[in-house]
Formats: structure tokens, C-alpha cells, sequence
């Protein structure tokens, strides 16, 4: 590899899977599933993804437990009938050359909220209740995500022994529907972020108190998932970085827990931030390009393990630019891969990578290609008569 060569398109290698690129569709909610099952809507949403050339794609949270579900759409894998619609999404990518993880999560405290087109609050205990799947809050203590939400049911060792017992279940399920990559969801508020924090963990056992009592639910989960995972197949965990909270839990954490994660088998630390509670969505962080860039560079440098930045990263050199400065290992796009589901192939183009349109589908780089000459021409001739017309005016 020569240095001006785009790191963005060389492969790489995590376990035995091998990656085309570094881009990864970062999971977006969709909440369109049908009891925990997915629908036509994955299979477009999902596979266009793969016909616009990312490396990896991850799902949307993915419920362990009916009981830890965001939404009241959301995938699942708690049962084994969500097993085969996932498995068919999964062959849809592997078919057109691409490889998808699901992202494995438990809401906990933050279970049950509306879509964010119906305003994304917490539904009400009554709406909870009279859903045909049981719903219950969980958290390590009786302290609810803020405003609107009810507290949660604190787990004792049997609840806490369920939780992790739920992850392993679904991540052997997600080994039947052909997944390539676990991802466990460790932020955002949800379950197992509100053991970490101290704000929202107030337990004085084994599960909490110390940095080392409240890591311990995570690192359990790592270390029981990675043992049911196939051990050719990578294991991701997201974080949120820092969560958002005053006092709560900061940076320099996350680079504790990433370096036990990894000793516990966990190959690439995805590193989000924000989302203890409703006032920590929106992180006291300024949303400019990149900006939770730092994060992920600061853990890969001082936790010595792979990272994946994700957060407004919107341009083909600018995402190159992250893992040439050693910030990260592998770029994730999330709103702007709603917005250009091709961006991976554009990228390609801007970088230099592909001007004969051969990473695209078959069915659609012939046509590009067959287009490109006449448009060049089109272009130069435009831009000629612009000029000309220009010329003229200013004579």
C-alpha cells in the first residue's frame, strides 16, 4: 500500500472475517418489525446497504428480552421464530458481497418509547401493560431515566443471572441466522450503561459501588457472549464514551472497561457517547464533523484495542483522514448512510478508488460505466458554453 492510497478501501481483517472496506451502516431504529420479527421493510432497508457497498452492516438494536425492547417494533431475538426472517436479510447481504452484524442490546430503565416521529417519549406504565409482550423496566437501581419515565424494578442476582443468560441465548441465535458480527450495546442509557454510571447505579453489592462493581455486569456479558460466539467471528461492544451526566461516567472509564473488554475477547470498542438519561441526549459535546472522533482515538491509543468512530462523519477524505491519523479503524455511518445509501461507492469515486464502477452491483456499474463517457463530454461541453456565454457578456 502505497501512501496515498485511500485506507478507507483496503480490506481488513478482524478474526477470520475479512472486511472489504472500513465503512460500517451504524444501527439505526427502524421500528418496524412485527414481534420481534423482521420485515420487507429490513430486507430493503438493510440490503440497500449492501447494494451500496459497505463493508459491514450492523442491524438496529435487537432486543434480548421482550422486556428490554426500545420500542414496541423493534427487532428481537429472544425466541427462536425471529431466527429464520433475520437469516434471510443476512443471505440477501452475504449474496451481494457484503458482511452484517446484529447489535445485540437490553433497554433496561429506558425499555418501552415512542418512535422519534411520535415524539420519542417513554410510554406510560398503562400503554406498557396492555401490550400483548411483557414489559417490565429493569436497572440496578429503583431510579427512572428522568422526567416521564417510571422507575425501574432494581435486579437482584437471579434477575441479573436472566439478563446475561438472554444475551447468551440470542447471540447462539444469531449465530444460527448467519450473522458475522455481535455487536453488544453497552450505551446510550440503556441497560447495562446505567450499571456502569454511578448515577444511575446506587447499589452498595457486588454489582456496583466501585469502577470495578459496576463494570462487572458488562464484563460478564463479554466474557459469557465471547464463549458462545465462534471464535473465528469478531465481537464489537458500543460505549458511550462519556455519558453525559455530571460526575457520572467519564472517558478515562471507557478506557478502563475497553482494556478489560478486550482481555474478555471483544475485537473493536465502537465508541458513541450521550444517553444516561432524557436531559444527556443531547451531549454538552459540540456537534461539529467528527466530533466524537477524540473518543474513539483516545481508547484505541490507550486501551490498545480496535475502535470504530462513528458521529458526523459525512466526506469521503474526511473519513480517510480518521483512520490515516490512527484515530480509529473503522468509520460508521449512520444519518448520512440514510441519506446516500451509495455513499460507499460515491466515496470510491471522490477518492479515486473506482472510475470504471467496478464495486458496484453487477446489474448497476455496467450502466454507470456505459454512462460515463457521454457525461464527461456533456459536462465539458456545458462548462464550454458556459464560458463562452460569459465571455460574451462581459465583451
Amino acid at each position: 500500500m502505497t501512501p496515498t492510497e485511500p485506507l478507507l478501501f483496503q480490506p481488513i481483517q478482524l478474526r477470520e472475517l475479512v472486511l472489504n472496506n472500513r465503512i460500517v451502516i451504524s444501527p439505526m431504529c427502524q421500528h418496524a418489525a412485527e414481534n420481534g420479527r423482521a420485515t420487507p421493510w429490513h430486507m430493503v432497508h438493510l440490503g440497500k446497504f449492501a447494494l451500496g457497498g459497505a463493508g459491514l452492516i450492523l442491524t438496529e438494536s435487537t432486543a434480548v428480552d421482550p422486556r428490554g425492547r426500545i420500542g414496541t417494533a423493534d427487532l428481537g431475538l429472544w425466541e427462536d421464530s425471529q431466527v429464520e426472517p433475520l437469516k434471510a436479510v443476512v443471505d440477501f447481504v452475504h449474496a451481494n458481497g457484503g458482511a452484517i452484524g446484529v447489535q445485540l442490546a437490553h433497554a433496561g430503565r429506558k425499555s418501552g418509547s415512542q418512535p422519534l416521529w411520535e415524539g420519542g417519549a417513554a410510554l406510560s406504565e398503562q400503554r406498557l401493560a396492555s401490550d400483548p409482550q411483557p414489559w417490565q423496566r429493569l436497572g440496578p437501581s429503583a431510579l427512572p431515566a428522568g422526567p416521564g419515565w417510571s422507575a425501574p424494578v432494581a435486579l437482584d442476582a437471579a434477575g441479573i443471572a436472566d439478563v446475561v443468560q438472554s444475551f447468551v441465548d440470542a447471540t447462539l441465535r444469531a449465530d444460527q441466522a448467519g450473522f458475522d458480527v455481535v455487536e453488544l450495546h453497552f450505551g446510550h442509557g440503556y441497560l447495562v450503561a446505567s450499571f456502569l454510571s454511578p448515577n444511575s447505579n446506587h447499589r452498595d453489592d457486588e454489582w456496583g459501588g466501585s469502577l470495578e462493581g459496576r463494570m462487572r455486569l458488562a464484563l460478564e456479558i463479554a466474557r459469557r457472549v465471547r464463549a458462545a460466539w465462534p471464535e473465528g467471528k469478531p465481537l464489537f461492544c458500543r460505549l458511550s464514551a462519556v455519558d453525559g451526566s455530571v460526575d457520572g461516567w467519564s472517558l478515562e472509564d471507557s478506557i478502563v472497561l475497553s482494556r478489560e473488554l478486550a482481555r474478555c475477547g471483544v475485537d473493536v470498542i465502537d465508541c458513541s457517547s450521550g444517553g444516561l438519561t432524557e436531559e444527556t441526549r443531547a451531549l454538552p459535546v459540540p456537534r461539529g464533523l467528527g466530533f466524537q472522533v477524540p473518543f474513539s482515538e483516545r481508547i484505541r491509543q490507550e486501551a490498545q484495542v480496535r475502535t470504530q468512530a462513528v458521529g458526523m462523519i459525512v466526506d469521503a477524505h474526511q473519513a480517510d483522514a480518521v483512520l490515516r491519523e490512527g484515530k480509529a479503524d473503522l468509520i460508521a455511518l449512520g444519518r448520512e448512510a440514510l441519506f446516500d445509501p451509495y455513499w460507499p461507492h460515491h466515496a470510491a469515486l471522490t477518492l479515486g478508488v473506482d472510475p470504471a464502477y467496478k464495486r458496484w452491483p453487477e446489474r448497476h456499474g455496467v450502466w454507470l460505466a456505459k454512462r460515463a463517457p457521454g457525461l464527461a463530454r456533456a459536462r465539458a461541453q456545458a462548462a464550454t458554453e458556459l464560458i463562452e456565454s460569459n465571455l460574451e457578456q462581459t465583451t
